[in-house]
């Protein structure tokens, strides 16, 4: 050692040449030079990180072949591969790609497998990059070996990249090799690319010697070489280097050629037909039961089951097993690696390095051990969560015709029938939220997250301690876990909602705009409509009120809102009937789609019209009295010179005060005692709302109080009827007064004019008026003054008709105890009831209310 110590690494790395090619130091100073090449470099490729480049080189490589067709293929792959979120490292896979397509005629002059000679020793004790088996990997024997052959295509790309197989060391470089020429070490290269398609064929000769798999103790001398050949072509028995190719298979849970699982009986079997000895079918068969139980464990680590079962214990059993099947997997990259050597180097392997049964009994053996004891485990285990899991699957039902947008209402539903007996309708509820929760995330809001995401695993604190504790109180466990996966999933559900498609915020937007709540909105939008509504409805045209909503979205404080909310507001003109103006038709609209769709259904949507049609005429006949007072107020003064209208103008404000009155007491119930108290609740609901059920439940009684509550619903029809006819008043009262008002100002107009000519005449030194004048003034005087009484007679049969559907509301109102306090606050001072007996409670009744308030 201490000799070895004083010599360079130079002069080291001369003697291993030396030794290799056993010729002497001044013949190997070539292959000592390259031999320091490999050392210092890194083997990195050198070609641009440039995923365009890559695929640009693909193509070109593919015209230089004469595949157009191909070319063509590629890159409307390349293309559709570009617009997918799936793959993060394209650059490498199209460079592996490239380096498959490039013509394998081409003879290769790069003498890059000198540094898998130098990286044996350290590629065969290593772990490979990937643990498991690709899922690309054909299942049967004759395919892995077409494989093997095909991949022959990959030889001069994979060579130029200047790197190794991932689960083994290349050929001996060309140079350092006696025997066969560059023809036959090219064919042992193609063989050796890929170590998860080994052929079957005899291995290709090569002259190096391969050193022994350290990772396991050595046994007794292997059989002699030839015994390793194949023979069964010609009837003869089965060598054991077939057998061990087999078995490296059956590790992986894939059929071999002579091993392949038996369905039936759940194990690997040898073929009866095979003509093999005893001692070799023994072994073999004693080996492929390790393949069996990595395909048990396997199955379950994949499913999580016992993760999703057992929750902290089932965690940290699933975390032992996946570390298990990791230790597992790196000794069946040694052992690929291992017979990777073999076929590199054929019959100058030596006998003591080779791969046999006996050996893989001794270096599988601990494994086997440690594998059983944890299948034992997975199926005990499985056995308890097998009733969980149909206890929880079973009572679902699914209708595949539901579509997506209702989804959430009418696709999945409880067979009650099939719930189990000991789980209760509350768990079985939370059961089919779970799943409908995680169905709508993925199908409706196209949310990706994986369920082990959404449903976190649960702290210690929240589990049982050890397995034993699960086991005693199963019922108590899924109980907990329902709980916990039934809490997580909602309130995941309702943060996408809120967070991603402001669901709160549309739910503020419907009650500021479709429920009248923005005050100086609705104003201002009805003066800008005023013009355009009192015409005839089918004169309008929506682009020009589309228009005028939009200015009124500017001109007020609707102009903070969110795009997002801004941009669903529209205008909805209704079916029009003959007869109609504006004020009939016109409605504003809130476009919903998408995941909010599911709380705005259509069905609430027509709800949201229905009440807004409600909302928007009393609005209009609070609109219309302020105009009418407004009038009132501007002509008092003018027509003051006309005392004859003295009367009939009295005779205006009273009815109007009446009617002032009527729809103030309205619009304070509909808007404080309707809509701000249902809109709390529903608010206070949807807080401390625990699922997307909740709120949707919440949002549908809102909906109902605010229909039950305004009149519109088929109980308050004869209330609702009365209701329009106030209103219907209100609008012949404005239509009489403006009459009234219109005839009024021009008398006026025509006596200033006659009193004004008197005086510039008088002015003149004429007389003022002439006897006919005066006459023909005197005589329209009189024509006018004819008509008042006409139009006292007509505000005296208007006041009598409101004043009568005012009463038979008050009676409607008294019989609805719910609505009484309505009546009471709409006749505060009780004028209509000192008009009309029967608002008048009887003493009888009287005495029953309160007796009921004691």
């Amino acid at each position: 050692m201490a000799a070895l110590d004083q010599k360079s690494p130079n002069v080291l790395l001369q003697n291993l040449c030396c030794k290799i090619t056993g010729k002497s130091e001044a013949d190997v100073a070539h292959q000592f030079q390259y031999a320091v090449r490999v050392i210092g470099s890194n083997y990195a490729p050198t070609i641009e990180r440039d995923e365009f480049l890559v695929s640009e080189k693909i193509k070109k490589e593919l015209l230089k072949q004469r595949r157009e067709a191909d070319a063509a293929l590629f890159s409307e792959l390349h293309r559709k591969l570009q617009t997918q979120g799936v793959l993060k490292h394209r650059w490498s896979i199209l460079y592996l790609l490239l380096s498959l397509c490039e013509d394998p005629r081409k003879p290769s002059n790069r003498v890059c497998s000198y540094g898998a000679l130098l990286t044996q020793a350290r590629d065969v004790h290593s772990t490979p990059f990937y643990y498991a088996r690709p899922q690309s990997l054909p299942l049967s024997y004759p395919e892995r070996s077409a494989t093997a052959h095909n991949s022959s295509m990959a030889t001069s790309g994979i060579s130029s990249m200047g790197v190794f197989s991932i689960n083994g060391p290349g050929p001996t470089p060309p140079s350092l090799l006696t025997g066969p020429g560059p023809q036959a070490v090219g064919e042992s290269m193609r063989g050796s690319r890929l170590a998860w398609t080994l052929p079957v064929s005899s291995s290709p000769s090569g002259a190096a010697a391969a050193p022994r798999p350290p990772s396991g103790p050595s046994s007794s001398p292997a059989p002699k070489l030839p015994q390793r050949q194949r023979r069964d072509e010609d009837g003869t028995e089965i060598g054991e280097a077939a057998l061990v190719r087999d078995i490296l298979y059956v590790f992986q849970g894939i059929d071999g050629k002579f091993i392949k699982m038996c369905s039936p009986e759940n194990c690997y079997k040898i073929d009866s037909k095979v003509p093999l000895c005893k001692s070799l079918r023994d072994t073999s068969s004693r080996l492929a039961e390790l393949g069996w139980l990595h395909n048990k464990i396997r199955k379950y680590t994949d499913s999580h089951s016992l993760d999703r079962a057992f929750g902290l214990v089932g965690q940290s059993f699933c975390a032992a097993l996946h570390q298990e099947l990791k230790e597992y997997y790196r000794l069946l990259s040694v052992l690929h690696a291992q017979l990777q050597v073999e076929d590199d180097q054929g019959v100058n392997m030596s006998v003591d390095s080779s791969l046999t049964l006996r050996r893989l009994l001794v270096w599988t053996y601990d494994p086997k051990v440690r594998l059983k004891t944890l299948a034992a485990l997975v199926d005990y285990c499985q056995d308890l969560h097998l009733t969980i899991e149909t206890c929880v699957q079973f009572f679902v039902a699914s209708d595949p015709t539901v579509k997506t947008d209702r989804l959430w209402h009418d696709k999945y539903s409880l067979r009650k029938s099939m719930i189990p007996a000991f789980i209760t309708m509350d768990q079985a509820r939370k059961v089919l939220l779970i799943g409908k929760s995680i169905n709508f995330l993925h199908q409706v809001c196209h949310d990706r997250t994986p369920p082990g995401k959404i449903m976190p695993a649960s702290k210690s604190t929240d589990s049982p301690k050890d397995a034993s504790v699960l086991f005693t109180d199963l019922e108590g466990a899924f109980q907990s876990k329902i709980d916990a996966a039934y809490f997580e999933t909602s309130k995941y559900l309702l943060d996408v909602l809120n967070k991603n498609y402001q669901l709160l915020e549309h739910l503020q937007a419907m009650r500021r705009y479709v429920l009248l709540g923005q005050g100086d909105f609705i104003r201002h939008l009805m003066d800008l409509l005023k013009p355009e509504l009192a015409r005839a409805a089918t004169t309008l045209y929506q682009h020009n009120l589309t228009g005028i909503l939009e200015t009124a979205v500017r001109a007020t404080n609707a102009q903070f809102d969110s795009p997002e909310i801004l941009k669903r507001l529209d205008v909805r003109l209704l079916e029009v009937s003959p007869g109609d103006t504006g004020w009939d038709v016109f409605s504003l609209d809130y476009h919903v789609e998408g995941p909010i769709a599911t709380v705005f259904t259509r069905e609430c949507m027509s709800h949201y019209l229905r009440v807004f049609n409600f909302l928007w005429r009393a609005k209009r006949m609070e609109y219309i009295l302020t105009d009418i007072w407004k009038g009132q107020m501007c002509n008092a003064k003018l027509l003051k010179s006309m005392p004859e209208l003295s009367g009939v103008l009295h005779q205006c404000h009273v009815l109007a005060s009446e009617m002032v009155h009527f729809i103030h007491q309205m619009q304070y119930y509909i808007t404080f005692e309707v809509l701000e108290c249902s809109w709390d609740e529903l608010w206070n609901k949807v807080q401390q709302a625990q699922d997307l059920d909740h709120i949707i439940a919440a949002h549908d009684v809102f909906l109902d109080s605010i229909i039950s509550r305004c009149l519109l619903d088929v109980n308050n029809r004869p209330l609702l009827n009365q209701l329009r006819a106030v209103f219907d008043q209100i609008i012949e009262f404005q239509n009489a007064q403006d009459t009234l008002y219109r005839s009024a100002l021009e008398e006026l107009q025509l006596r200033i004019q006659f009193e004004d000519k008197k005086r510039q005449r008088e002015e003149m030194g004429e007389w003022g008026v002439t006897a006919e004048q005066e006459a023909e003034e005197n005589r329209r005087v009189q024509e006018f003054k004819d008509t008042i009484p006409k139009m006292c007679s007509q505000l005296r049969l208007l006041t009598h008709f409101y004043q009568g559907i005012v009463q038979e509301f008050l009676r409607l109102l008294m019989s609805d105890e719910s609505l009484q306090f309505l009546s009471f606050r709409l006749d505060f001072n009780e004028h209509y009831k000192a008009r009309d007996p029967r608002l008048r409670p009887s003493l009888g009744a009287t005495r029953g209310r309160r007796s009921a308030n004691i």
